[in-house]
């Protein structure tokens, strides 16, 4: 079989571990930059390209696609969907998750537990939307941010209203959410492959922060799942329409909540808490799944 990967870095951990799994099963990979494809558009023979190089033999190909580069690598990905390519995360898919209002919305459309969550457009709803979420503290989060860029902790209401207000002023979205104190600074990254968890681990914010990120200097460590978790997990995942996805939950009094669902999750991580092969995992399921013209959303944009 032969592997694409879609990463703007081979050096990477994860992108490294998936062609190291790929070779190991003797499956040809490569690393495309896909900032560096272009595209033939036509409704008879869509092509890509790679610098001066004609892509139209891969079996199967596995998106690792930056957030800053979303909307362009899901263009590529897409039109080796439109060539029949199977994609271990459809685009579609890719683009519901990034969208941080559209999985909150979707995930609330199935009835899927997450903290009270806030919208709104104008300041003059800052009280309002306060009110919401329970009031302080609470979370602000803007739309864009990553890997815990752009979450602040506002611990009474006038933080809330003047963190909300210069979000305003900066012209940038963000929701407003319920603080879970019972976490404690700590989440449940679920890896799931498949429709099933196959590995979990608990991340743990450093002293004075309350983000658990491991970027962001948090620690993780192999965590058993109660049953509820996995169903949360991968009913998430389900509502995402994703193949493999990291679903973050926080432990609270009401159960567990959904605070993200993501779909380029690292493999680090994960992997060295939990010690599990989770890259020779997605490989395997490539091998299970990979057909061509099995794209589910082929065609519906």
């Amino acid at each position: 079989m032969k592997i694409g990967i879609l990463s703007q870095n081979a050096a990477l951990y994860s992108t490294s571990r998936l062609v190291e799994a790929a070779e190991k099963r003797k499956h040809q990979v490569q690393v495309i930059d896909p900032l560096l494809c272009f595209m033939d558009i036509t409704t008879q023979r869509p092509t890509v390209y790679y610098r001066n190089r004609k892509l139209d033999e891969f079996d199967a190909i596995i998106p690792r696609i930056g957030a800053s580069v979303t909307f362009y690598a899901t263009a590529v990905l897409r039109q080796f969907e439109m060539m029949g390519v199977y994609s271990l995360n459809e685009s579609v898919a890719i683009s519901r998750s990034r969208d941080k209002l559209r999985a909150l919305q979707l995930l609330a459309r199935k009835g899927i537990g997450m903290p009270v969550s806030g919208f709104a457009h104008s300041t003059k709803m800052s009280a309002e939307l306060i009110k919401l979420v329970g009031g302080a503290p609470l979370v602000i989060k803007l739309l864009e941010g990553t890997q815990g860029k752009g979450v602040v902790l506002a611990e009474t209401q006038q933080a809330a209203e003047s963190v909300i207000d210069a979000f305003r002023d900066l012209d940038e979205y963000f929701l407003v959410q319920e603080f879970i104190k019972e976490a404690e600074g700590s989440d449940i990254r679920c890896f799931v492959i498949g429709g099933k968890v196959v590995a979990s681990m608990m991340r743990k914010a450093k002293p004075g922060d309350f983000r658990s990120n491991l970027h962001r200097g948090g620690t993780a460590m192999d965590v058993k799942l109660t049953p509820e978790e996995r169903k949360t997990a991968t009913r998430a995942a389900d509502a995402m329409g994703l193949n493999v996805a990291g679903v973050d939950i926080l432990r609270s009094k009401h159960g567990p909540l959904v605070i993200e669902v993501n779909s380029s999750p690292g493999l680090e991580g994960i992997e060295k808490s939990t010690t599990k092969d989770v890259a020779q995992m997605i490989i395997e399921h490539i091998e299970k799944k990979a057909k061509k013209n099995s794209t589910k959303t082929k065609g519906k944009g």
